[in-house]
This record gives structure tokens, sequence and C-alpha cells, in this order.
């Protein structure tokens, strides 16, 4: 009996050891058309580089303060919610990164949460705001407000941390196009199609001495305002190097100008300057490609009131506004407007 008793005692210490929570996240993953051989998962006060084998398979553990992360892949990022105990295994596919993120295992409720959240932002959002006035914009906005509030209101069992954050960041998203679309309604009205456009003078040539808008006079300029950190510029890159080629002959310059400056380099302008050489030789970027001398502080940056990039702006053959807020390249409008005008 005292040995039956004993063994008993013995398993009922196992069970409670087997019961106890782990103190850290088990993270496994299969990322299909990898885009780097490591992902990082950070927020402000942690970060992990994480190796990605060569089949996209990857695999580690975090010891991780319960809260919000971003995910990295080297090209494209997405939100994680973390707490030690979870076994979080994700899919994804790169060339539809937010379309196929999906989770299973403990803490996968939460992080589908996330990612269809995120999905259904980008495609409320994915709209023709920039060509829209004020009535238009507001209205389109409060559409967005309502259809995401009651997304995050029927979430069901989600933990409230990510319900609440996700509160707080509909609100400021949706003030930040506010003031996005509505400083280019404000643009359109200041810079009416056929006044005088801003200039650039003397701005750094990558291919070797300065370019000023003087200097194209006679053709279309097609300038696209962008810098190396900017993701949503990087992507139109592709389409704007396919649109040169394909107008190379035609009257019309691309011009590229780059506002990187010091505050997004280590305060250091001289990194600033290293960035955009470089990266406009790895990417063999084609057209005019010019640096803007004191970033967003530059002339033509202000007085064409940007405040958010890309930016991309039509300037006519005798140097008058034609759009402000001309469409970007990977816009077929664009190659449609061109050809009308070339």
């Amino acid at each position: 009996m005292k040995k039956l008793l004993l063994a008993l005692f013995a398993l009922a210490v196992f069970a409670c050891a087997e019961e106890k929570p782990k103190d850290y996240v088990t993270i496994t993953g299969k990322i299909t058309n990898k885009n780097s051989d490591e992902i990082k998962i950070y927020n402000r006060t942690y970060s992990k580089l994480i190796k990605v084998n060569e089949d996209g398979t990857f695999s580690d553990t975090l010891k991780v303060v319960r809260g919000k992360y971003s995910f990295y892949d080297g090209n494209e990022g997405t939100s994680l919610f973390l707490e030690n105990g979870y076994d979080l295994h994700m899919t994804l596919d790169t060339e539809m990164f937010d379309e196929t993120i999906k989770y299973t295992g403990v803490g996968a409720e939460n992080n589908n949460f996330l990612a269809e959240e995120a999905l259904l932002k980008e495609k409320l959002l994915d709209g023709d705001f920039d060509s829209f006035d004020e009535a238009q914009l507001k209205a389109a906005l409060e559409n967005v407000k309502n259809e995401v509030s009651a997304f995050i209101e029927n979430a069901g069992e989600i933990d409230t941390m990510i319900t609440n954050d996700s509160r707080e960041r509909l609100d400021a998203t949706l003030l930040s196009y506010e003031r996005y679309y509505g400083g280019i309604i404000s643009l359109r009205k200041d810079f009416p199609k056929g006044a005088p456009s801003p200039v650039f003078k003397e701005y750094e040539n990558f291919n070797g001495g300065t370019t000023s808008l003087s200097d194209l006079r006679g053709k279309y300029v097609y300038v696209d305002v962008w810098a190396t950190w900017c993701g949503p510029c990087k992507v139109e890159i592709p389409h704007l190097k396919k649109l040169e080629a394909e107008f190379h002959d035609k009257n019309i310059a691309f011009v590229s100008m780059s506002i990187d400056d010091d505050k997004r380099h280590d305060d250091s302008w001289e990194k600033a300057h290293q960035a955009w050489k470089e990266m406009v030789a790895d990417k063999e970027l084609t057209g005019v490609q010019i640096m803007a001398p004191k970033g967003w502080e530059s002339d033509f940056v202000k007085n064409y009131k940007i405040n958010g990039i890309p930016r991309f702006i039509l300037i006519d053959p005798n140097g008058n506004v034609f759009d402000p807020n001309a469409p970007r390249p990977s816009d077929p409008k664009l190659k449609e407007l061109l050809q009308t005008l070339i």
C-alpha cells in the first residue's frame, strides 16, 4: 500500500510539473518565396533575428513580455501578439503577403484576428482617395471606420489588449489619412492646373553635376518624391522603371527626387547620401536621379506642401503645374494620361 501511495504521489507531482506553463514562446513557420535568410521579431524594447532555412522553414523560442510585436521578413511586415506559453505556427507566401498569413497552435486566434484586420484595412483603404473632394473623403473614411469597428466589436474571445489597441490604432490611421489626403485637396486649391510650378535648383544628380527644373523646360516632367526607407516608394520602383523605358524617347522626363535626410540615418547626412547612392546603383534606377539638399526642408518639397511620400507631380513643358498629385506609376491611369499628352 505504501508503495502504491508513493507511486501515486510521484505521478501527481509529475503531472503538476507537466502542467506548469512555459515561460517562453515557441514559434515555427514556413515562408513560401522567402525574401531573406532571416526574419526579425521586435518592438520598442525587444528584438530577435531568426534564421530562415533554404526551404523557407524557421523555428525558435522567445522569452517575451505579453503584447504586440512586429514581424519583418526583409521586405514586408505584419503584427504579432505574443505571450509566454504560446506555441505558434505561421505560414505565408510573400507573393501575396497579407492575403496568405495564417496561424495555427496556441495563440493562433489572436494572431489570425490581427492578420484579418490588417487585410480588411488594406482593402478598405486602397481607394482612389487622392481624387476625392472634402465630402467624398469624409464619407469614405467614415465607411472605413464603421466597417473596421464592426469587425473589432464582433471579434469574439480576442484578448482585450488587442481589441483596445486596434480601436486606438484605427483612430490614428484615419486621422493620418484625413491629414494626408486633406493636404492633397488643399494642394490642388493652392496649385491649380496651369499655375507656375515650384522649382528645384541645382539638386545633385547621381550621374554627376546638378539638375534644375529649368534644364528640363520643353518637356513634361514627372517627379517622384521618395526615400530609401519608404516601403511604398520602393514598391513603385519597378513600375516607374517600366514606364521610363516605354516613354524613354518621348517628350517627358522622369525625375526621382530622394528626400533622405539625417533624421532617418543616425543623424548623419553622409549616411543619408550614401544610402541614396547605393540604392540608385543597386536597383539600377533609371531616369533623372536627384537628391533634395535639405530633405523634407528643401524648397521644392516645402513649397508643394509634401507631408507624405511617395508623392508624384506632373509639370507641363512650360514649367506650370499639370497635376500636383499625379497618379502613381502602378496606377494604369498614369500610362493612359501620358499617352494622351506625349
